[in-house]
């Protein structure tokens, strides 16, 4: 399986609507939502006008020559977000690529670049159920916030 780490391609930017829909978690024996939940304000957060802002930053996992997964950040007010100077995380995978390690791969390449940018910390909200939560641990990031049902999440990158 031949992969690599990259930055987002400008007319790769559509696939991060998919993403999104992949990054929504969904507890086991709930259905997942109909795809029209990313018209939904809360989400649009996420990929309406991507890369517009000097802060949009995306890299994708691609293997054999097609983009399986996104990492990308933005200073916005989404659910993750800390101040105006912190950017949010959101990651996501194709189901048939998780578990392989290349959302490690895809955060620590993202970590690294967003600490060659200047930026001090990264912020991410998650549910607490999630599994990827052991993983964003893993890679530096901390608890600063728990709310009901997720964790508020924090890596200091400086």
């Amino acid at each position: 399986m031949c992969r690599i780490i990259r930055e987002i391609r400008k007319e790769e930017i559509p696939l991060l609507e998919d993403f999104l829909y992949e990054a929504i978690y969904i507890p086991q024996g709930m259905e997942a939502p109909p795809r029209s939940i990313l018209q939904d304000e809360a989400l649009q957060v996420y990929i309406k006008d991507f890369g517009q802002s000097p802060d949009d930053k995306c890299l994708v996992a691609e293997v054999n020559g097609t983009v399986v997964g996104a990492v990308w950040t933005r200073i916005m007010h989404d659910y993750g977000h800390v101040n105006d100077e912190t950017p949010s995380l959101a990651i996501a995978l194709y189901a048939d690529y998780r578990g392989k390690g290349i959302g490690t791969e895809m955060m620590k390449s993202m970590l690294e670049w967003l600490r060659r940018c200047g930026y001090k910390q990264v912020s991410l909200s998650v549910q607490k159920e999630n599994r990827a939560v052991r993983m964003y641990q893993r890679v530096g990031f901390e608890i600063v916030l728990d709310r009901d049902e997720e964790y508020l999440m924090i890596c200091r990158i400086v």
